[in-house]
């Protein structure tokens, strides 16, 4: 597995913090794993899970008044948030660390997993996730030991979900970054011509290229109604090609979050219905985008998210810049999936 260094903004992340609103209770995260492993029967093993109250329970203000649903489920893979320079060495997090399990829900899962809380119920595991230095490590061995500990947790929990809480139920499947890394892993061992392929909707592999050849029959989604299906983009400012991207020798395959389109049909600000900064503050008209060279190139956001200022890698906020769409998306594909 080839890991490239796109990771660094991840870190940025980490400035959505928690606000007052969202008051965090450490007694809530203080349990122990009695081997070091989870234990999804367990709901401090999850972040997210219809069974608890949590951060993917939340709604901006501004989309209040949606009607909501739970026709679906999604079983979201949160990114890298086991980052500390100073346990670069630990390759993976401890599931029951108080200071990353907070970490996690109150960036990831309150930005990110919140997007599909409108028609799914939201199942996000806490995993034993790689330290972000795997990705630029250059002991091999070492990093894809530490990847290959965070995909079995994803591996189990997934078992568990199918096996205890989906009866049958459509489902997505969602990630970001180490998530979209670990759940594409997924979608090749468990949905890809297996009988579960049926019960798909779509996923989301964002954040993480999908090579042109990675999967066999699984399409890349090209219209906002294609089901059994799976969009992926990774954003960065119009014109900036990384070098990693450029070496890249099969060209990944990309979706347009603002029209949903595999080609490069551009769209405009006036396509993007919603992003979100602080959770509570949406911002209409942000930004447009088209794709080209195997990523979604995006005009400078419209909106003060400082630490965009100056960055021209958009990872990120490859969800935050599109939440509303993707919601709105998420609930077409479902309504199509049930229509079928």
């Amino acid at each position: 597995m080839k890991i490239q260094p796109f990771l660094i903004p991840v870190l940025a992340l980490l400035l959505f913090g928690c606000s007052a609103k969202y008051p965090v209770q450490r007694d809530l995260y203080r349990f122990q794993s009695p081997d070091g492993r989870p234990d999804y029967s367990q709901l401090n093993y999850w972040a997210s899970h219809p069974g608890k109250k949590d951060p993917a329970d939340s709604v901006p203000a501004a989309l209040k008044t949606e009607a909501a649903d739970s026709l679906a489920d999604v079983f979201f893979i949160h990114p890298t948030t086991f980052t500390k320079k100073k346990f670069r060495q630990q390759s993976n997090a401890a599931i029951d660390d108080i200071d990353i399990n907070i970490k996690t829900d109150y960036s990831s899962i309150l930005y990110q997993a919140s997007v599909f809380n409108g028609q799914c119920r939201v199942f996000a595991p806490r995993y034993r996730q790689a330290h972000l230095y795997n990705f630029f490590s250059k002991d091999s061995t070492r990093s894809k030991a530490a990847f290959d500990t965070a995909y079995a947790d994803i591996y189990q929990a997934f078992v568990y979900y199918l096996e205890h809480e989906n009866k049958g139920r459509p489902f997505i499947i969602a990630g970001h970054s180490q998530g979209a890394l670990l759940g594409k892993q997924l979608l090749k061992e468990f949905i890809e011509n297996k009988p579960l392929y049926t019960q798909l909707v779509a996923a989301y592999i964002i954040g993480w290229p999908v090579p042109g050849h990675y999967f066999s029959s699984l399409p890349l989604c090209r219209d906002s109604l294609q089901t059994g299906c799976f969009c992926s983009w990774r954003s960065f400012r119009k014109g900036y090609l990384p070098v990693w991207v450029k070496k890249e020798t099969d060209t990944a395959l990309v979706s347009n979050p603002l029209n949903w389109t595999g080609d490069d049909t551009p769209a405009d600000r006036q396509q993007n219905l919603g992003a979100i900064v602080r959770f509570n503050k949406l911002y209409k008209k942000s930004t447009g985008g088209r794709i080209a060279h195997g990523v979604l190139w995006t005009n400078h956001p419209r909106f003060p998210w400082s630490f965009l200022l100056r960055s021209k890698n958009y990872h990120v906020g490859d969800i935050n810049l599109f939440y509303v769409n993707i919601r709105e998306n998420v609930k077409q594909r479902i309504s199509a999936y049930l229509r079928k």
